[in-house]
């Protein structure tokens, strides 16, 4: 029989063990990512991160794997549960600590459930619930699971639903004219006076790979996250050792989009590239007109289009994109409550969210920008 074993520190496992289980599309879940996010101080202990990650193995073999984290808050995760804590509070009874599958600050659907088969896969979420109690948890969640692994979760697992806004080329567009020649003239006509805002202010845009990337690019890109942050409020997870931890490792899977004005970076959009995916993560720099959507939105498309990329993924949340080519999309996270009555009575409670959900889609898809036929 497979053993279990959940390890609190990625290290333990080497990068092509690890990297072995999945087809590698996807950087979020590479061992690059997830063992230098412990490595380099992305994730405290007293922010709720504790990596427990669940590993399945056959001898000395690593057959399947779970990215997991023991939380003692719903920080950073980008699937809202806070609802959840407080009905849970009010009855007297720990929401927390929960187990959480998934990538830390990244609101990024890829695979949750890394084995070769479907077999695998059944045995991780076999092994997970033989687990669980062992844990003193009151929950598990996997959060943004592809669509195709679905199938792999029993009807214990509440199915939760949200909307991100994505661009998808289906091969119809091979420049950004021809993209915007899909548009109605309204929407067509607002972003090309934005990007001229743009231009008009003497911006250019200098994009860097991470196998590229000077020291002075990766300082420049790590001071406007910084100021992201700041001028939020929010304290910033990504540490620059970090950042320049995944230029090293991720090459060309790291993209930087660098505004410079009179030769000076001014502002900067950091993505990743997977498979046929590119994701954008992060942005800050001067607040001048237009800049957020060039750098944020125009200049990843046009990278797509460059690149011969299907997908955008610009983050979570916004309906401002939709106006600027990216439609709503549904994604996905999975639930288990260890109190059989709370899942019972969240089931009917998902149940009239994904309803909403699907209605708020398709009111969006309303207001597409696109013309029709």
């Amino acid at each position: 029989m497979p053993q279990i074993r959940f390890l609190e520190d990625l290290q333990t496992v080497t990068a092509s063990r690890w990297d072995a289980l999945h087809d590698g599309s996807n950087p979020f879940v590479s061992h690059a990512f997830l063992s230098g996010m412990e490595q380099y101080g992305c994730l405290r202990e007293d922010w709720g991160w504790r990596p427990r990650h669940l590993t399945l193995w056959e001898d000395d073999t690593l057959i399947g794997a779970i990215p997991g984290y023991l939380k003692e808050n719903s920080h950073g995760e980008f699937v809202f549960d806070h609802a959840w804590a407080n009905a849970y509070a009010r009855h007297g009874r720990d929401y927390y600590p929960k187990w959480l599958g998934a990538v830390p600050y990244s609101p990024v659907t890829g695979p949750r459930l890394l084995a070769g088969d479907a077999d695998t896969r059944a045995a991780l979420l076999a092994a997970l619930a033989e687990a669980l109690p062992g844990l003193g948890v009151s929950s598990a969640h996997i959060n943004f699971h592809r669509e195709g692994e679905d199938g792999d979760f029993s009807a214990a697992w509440l199915l939760r639903e949200d909307i991100q806004f994505q661009w998808q080329n289906l091969g119809q567009w091979r420049t950004f004219d021809d993209f915007l020649g899909a548009m109605n003239h309204k929407h067509r006509k607002n972003i090309r006076q934005e990007r001229s805002k743009v231009a008009r202010q003497g911006i250019s845009f200098r994009v860097v790979h991470g196998d590229q990337a000077s020291r002075a690019d990766l300082q420049a890109m790590y001071r406007f996250y910084l100021q992201t942050f700041l001028e939020y409020g929010n304290a910033p997870a990504l540490t620059e050792p970090f950042l320049r931890h995944l230029a090293s490792s991720l090459g060309n899977g790291l993209v930087l989009f660098l505004a410079e004005q009179d030769g000076e970076p001014i502002a900067g959009a950091l993505c990743l590239r997977g498979g046929q995916t590119l994701y954008g993560r992060y942005w800050g720099g001067a607040t001048l007109p237009g800049l957020h959507f060039e750098a944020c939105y125009y200049q990843g498309i046009e990278y797509c289009l460059r690149e011969g990329l299907s997908r955008f993924e610009p983050g979570a949340q916004g309906e401002h994109k939709l106006a600027r080519g990216f439609l709503p999309t549904v994604v996905r996270s999975r639930h288990w409550m260890a109190d059989a009555d709370f899942s019972e009575a969240l089931r009917e409670w998902c149940a009239h969210e994904r309803a909403d959900i699907t209605r708020y889609r398709d009111e969006l898809l309303l207001h597409s920008p696109f013309r029709s036929g």
